[in-house]
């Protein structure tokens, strides 16, 4: 079986290391001129994945946006990733899931075990009950192939009160997370599978992310305020492992499927430019 680190490296070398957000919030269902509905969730999703499956290395649904619906929006967001997959788009199914235990093995269970209906290749987690809390997702991403992406240093105005505190020990708490998944990482070929999310917005930062030996999802490109061109200052070493992570700058560009393809491959362009 084959690692995510592989998969998703494999994916990188034959598409190149874009990744897409299926964000399908109420203004943006509105603005492609369908109902904020069920019907409306599953056509604007559908013309995503038909439009970008077969192109783009990671799709990343947030599925917030299929939850509101109910048990219809899951069942939207089950056919999508089983669809997506089959495209052989990589699937980082955006639910930012943090508990301790037993719960948070039932979390790991729905996202990540090929039996489970909800299965993507990997999931984004929150470490801040300890990234230890974490461990029955990262077992269960090693037992099936699959990935763990760890929230770092995200974007919002509010996550520096938690992010840059420093510990008793002199590092943030960023750092802290950071350093304890270069751990989780250390010595793995051609890349672990544990990831970090750091945001594209967030500027100049002291944290050191040389040594992840992981992807890096750099979500908040385009529209959100993001630059390529900034990657390499939040990054240095660490941007050859750079996943930049699109969503309304894309999907503005819809319905039309040529008009997503379009913008995707311009944000392609954009990221090829700056050396990823």
């Amino acid at each position: 079986m084959e690692t995510f680190g592989t998969r998703l490296s494999e994916a990188v070398a034959a598409r190149g290391p874009l990744c897409v957000g299926i964000d399908p919030h109420a203004a943006l269902l509105t603005r492609w001129g369908l109902s904020d509905d069920v019907t409306g969730l599953e056509r604007f999703a559908r013309t995503v994945v038909d439009a970008l499956a077969d192109r783009v290395a990671v799709l990343k649904p947030q599925s917030a946006f299929f939850e509101r619906f109910g048990s219809r929006g899951i069942a939207v967001l089950e056919s999508i990733i089983r669809q997506s997959r089959e495209a052989g788009a990589l699937v980082l199914l955006d639910v930012k899931r943090g508990d301790i235990g037993s719960t948070m093995a039932a979390y790991a269970s729905a996202y990540l075990d090929p039996a489970s209906p909800l299965r993507a290749d990997a999931i984004t987690v929150s470490p801040y009950l300890g990234v230890g809390s974490l461990r029955p997702a990262f077992d269960a991403a090693a037992a099936h192939g699959a990935g763990v992406f760890v929230l770092a240093l995200t974007s919002n105005p509010e996550g520096p009160a938690v992010q840059h505190a420093v510990t008793s020990g002199g590092r943030t708490v960023g750092q802290t997370v950071i350093d304890e998944i270069s751990q989780l990482n250390a010595g793995a070929e051609p890349l672990g599978s544990l990831g970090l999310v750091v945001g594209a917005t967030i500027g100049e930062t002291c944290h050191d992310l040389s040594k992840v030996n992981g992807p890096l999802l750099a979500p908040g490109l385009g529209a959100q305020g993001g630059t390529p061109e900034k990657l390499r200052m939040i990054f240095g070493e660490g941007l050859r492992n750079v996943l930049p992570s699109y969503s309304r700058e894309v999907l503005g560009a819809g319905p039309d499927q040529a008009g997503l393809r379009s913008a995707a491959a311009r944000a392609a362009d954009a990221c090829r430019a700056v050396g990823l």
